[in-house]
């Protein structure tokens, strides 16, 4: 459940646990030692107030940069790699793939940390849990997987197969808990519809969405729930390279808190850095993560936490922002627009850029075409404050998506 744990005790609790990553890190890591070293906080006296003022910032290229100088794995190991059990690798969207070790240790707490995760939605008996991915080499679907079998929970794997077939495979099974993207969380409804298959008759309760921005969004949210008839939708995001995250707000849906046992959480411009308290195989100190949050502390939240709330999930990607004629257009504001409009199917934006000017058009498949595209412009007009371009695609034309949907398209 939720940390009890009041504010006071937490921050405690997070000195601790900094003290003692700060000193194996000092010791034996190659890539953090010297960094330490040179910010003055290889000491024991350490504080909370004192780590973040010294210690530098960690961005993506810095140890995108090291695995390139070190291959395969880089210098951000605190152990020998015989110490290590689990490989890991990002997607690559924001990037350049990189891969991240675990050793049996700091994966037991991702696992514990998703544990959370389960019991913020209520799963606190054993419970059918779909999984509607295929296993790649990304973090979140391993420790999704793996922390249900830890806590007693049937799961039923969905890997390797069409839509379709999942669905049937989840009808049959009758699962209670689906857990996937919210893009694809749409995508099954649509496929369900085209196929006359009753998600009504189907078993789930609660469908746990994660890998992009959308799943505290309520536009989102409501096209889910409208499209799963008695499913509740459960946000909670987290990143390869740092591990599970947030847990939704058992009292308030669009708000996650994040675990601050395993986090120490500063938001700086609106972005959220984290630094990995646990994960002290290969952790990040102060690492930038691109999520543009609005964060707040209440003592305590009506759900009995003391973590930090962000408010709206997970509002955009920092490196997703696109500023057009002076305004700035984030994916997931245009992506809420568009799922407030009934009747599209699929959308894509492309991005042009006339005399090195960004321009937007929409693009949609929508049986009503032009109405949908018109209902669409004037929302679009009205939520962003900009004229963007409307068009119709032919249906079946746009792409589907499994995992992260890609929708903004640079031409």
């Amino acid at each position: 459940m939720p940390s009890s744990a009041d504010y006071p005790r937490l921050r405690s609790q997070q000195q601790q646990a900094l003290s003692v990553l700060l000193g194996k890190l000092t010791a034996s890591n190659a890539f953090y030692g010297p960094r330490i070293r040179a910010a003055g906080l290889a000491r024991e006296d350490v504080t909370l107030d004192d780590f973040c003022a010294a210690m530098p910032v960690t961005t993506r290229e810095d140890w995108a940069q090291d695995q390139i100088d070190h291959p395969p794995f880089g210098t951000n190991l605190t152990y020998p790699e015989s110490a290590y059990i689990r490989f890991c690798r990002t997607s690559g969207s924001t990037g350049r793939p990189m891969t991240w070790l675990d050793t049996r240790e700091s994966w037991a707490g991702l696992l514990d940390s998703w544990g959370r995760v389960f019991a913020a939605v209520g799963l606190v008996k054993p419970t059918r849990i779909f999984f509607a991915f295929s296993f790649g080499p990304f973090l979140g679907f391993w420790t999704a997987y793996e922390a249900a079998t830890k806590f007693n929970h049937l799961c039923i794997p969905g890997g390797g197969l069409p839509s379709e077939a999942r669905l049937h495979l989840l009808m049959d099974t009758q699962a209670e808990v689906l857990c996937c993207t919210p893009t694809y969380a749409i995508r099954l409804a649509h496929v369900a519809a085209e196929k006359g298959i009753d998600l009504a008759q189907s078993g789930v309760r609660s469908i746990i969405v994660a890998g992009e921005p959308g799943g505290s969004l309520p536009a989102v949210r409501a096209q889910i729930s409208e499209a799963w008839p008695g499913a509740q939708v459960y946000d909670h995001h987290g990143m390869t390279e740092v591990g599970p995250v947030t847990y939704q707000c058992p009292a308030e849906p669009g708000v996650l808190h994040v675990m601050e046992n395993a986090y120490l959480a500063e938001v700086v411009d609106d972005e959220l850095l984290l630094t990995t308290l646990l994960r002290d195989g290969s952790p990040l100190l102060r690492y930038r993560t691109g999520d543009v949050v609005q964060a707040e502390r209440h003592e305590p939240c009506a759900c009995g936490s003391h973590e930090l709330r962000l408010v709206g999930g997970i509002r955009a990607r920092k490196d997703d922002m696109v500023v057009i004629r002076g305004v700035n257009v984030f994916p997931a504001a245009v992506d809420e627009i568009v799922r407030s409009v009934p009747g599209i199917v699929e959308y894509q934006v492309r991005i042009s850029q006339p005399e090195d000017l960004p321009e937007l058009t929409v693009l949609i498949e929508a049986p009503d075409g032009e109405a949908t595209a018109e209902r669409l412009h004037r929302s679009l007009q009205g939520g962003l404050c900009l004229r963007i371009p409307v068009e119709l695609a032919e249906a079946g034309s746009l792409p589907r998506f499994e995992l992260k949907a890609k929708r903004w398209i640079r031409c």
